[in-house]
Order: structure tokens, then C-alpha cells, then sequence
């Protein structure tokens, strides 16, 4: 069996063979620090999309920009591990940046999904420019309310 944790270049590797036996590639991204029902249900629906799943993980020093000080509770090595071991996972590629860009245009997925927190204009205008170049097809799917990392995070420290 081969890896699920790749590097960008194994990433992009991998996504070609997929390509040439005509399947689809989806991707999505996200910081996955604690790992929750509500991700499991996106991750699982995204997978719908096509064929295999490709899950870029944002590194340590990027989630710390993004969510601050503090953050993440998880590795990115830990974080890859979890997200590897769901079933509905293909592939895991940890990217240093805080965009998605490199990620993007490494797994050049068929399909881009995000949750329903973001629409199509409020993607990263890098991001969006990447996967109009690839002609990826852009899906917002339902946001899974009452469940994010930072709710259960307030939730530790208020107890």
C-alpha cells in the first residue's frame, strides 16, 4: 500500500497518474487541529466529488498565523497522521504557506471544495486565480454548525 502523507512533489506525482487513468481528483485544505464530527462530514462529503481525495494541512508556523498565538493543539505531523487514517482520505500534503497556492497547483484537482463558510469571492484571490488556471470546478458545500476547533478550544479553557 502506498503512503497517504506525501510531499508536494510526490502530491503532484500522483495526482498526473490519476489523470491518465481518467479519474477525479478533488481537493480541500484547512488546519484539521482538532479533528471532529463536523470534519469527518465534510471530508466525507467532499470525497463524493470524484474518485480520491487529496487534504492539504496547513503547517504549524502557518496555523499560528492564521488562528494566533497558542494554536495549533496538534502537530502537523500528528494532524496529517489523523486525517490519513479516515477512510474517506486519499492523500495528505502538509504545505508551509498560509494560502493553499503550492497545494493547489500540485494536486491540480478537478474538483476544489470548501465548506459553507466560504463562498466562491471570498476564496484567496491566489487561490481562486490557481484553480481557474487548472479549470477546476469550484463547490461550497454545507457548513457544519456547532462544530469548529476553536468553539471546543473556548470550551477547554472555560472549564
Amino acid at each position: 500500500m502506498k503512503p497517504k502523507v506525501l510531499s508536494l512533489d510526490q502530491l503532484a506525482s500522483r495526482s498526473a497518474e490519476l489523470r491518465a487513468r481518467g479519474q477525479r481528483l478533488v481537493a480541500t485544505n484547512g488546519c484539521f487541529d482538532i479533528l471532529h464530527v463536523g470534519h469527518v462530514r465534510y471530508l466525507t462529503s467532499a470525497r463524493a466529488f470524484g474518485d480520491a481525495l487529496a487534504v492539504g494541512v496547513n503547517s504549524d508556523a502557518s496555523v499560528e498565523i492564521i488562528k494566533g498565538k497558542g494554536r495549533p493543539i496538534n502537530s502537523e505531523a500528528d494532524r496529517a497522521e489523523l486525517l490519513a487514517a479516515l477512510e474517506c482520505v486519499d492523500f495528505v500534503t502538509v504545505f508551509p504557506e498560509s494560502r493553499a497556492t503550492k497545494f493547489l497547483q500540485s494536486a491540480a484537482p478537478v474538483t476544489y471544495v470548501k465548506g459553507g463558510d466560504y463562498k466562491p469571492e471570498t476564496l484567496d484571490p491566489e487561490e481562486r486565480h490557481v484553480l481557474e488556471s487548472i479549470g477546476a470546478e469550484i463547490r461550497i458545500i454545507s457548513f457544519q454548525a456547532g462544530y469548529s476547533t476553536t468553539l471546543m478550544v473556548d470550551r477547554i479553557k472555560s472549564n
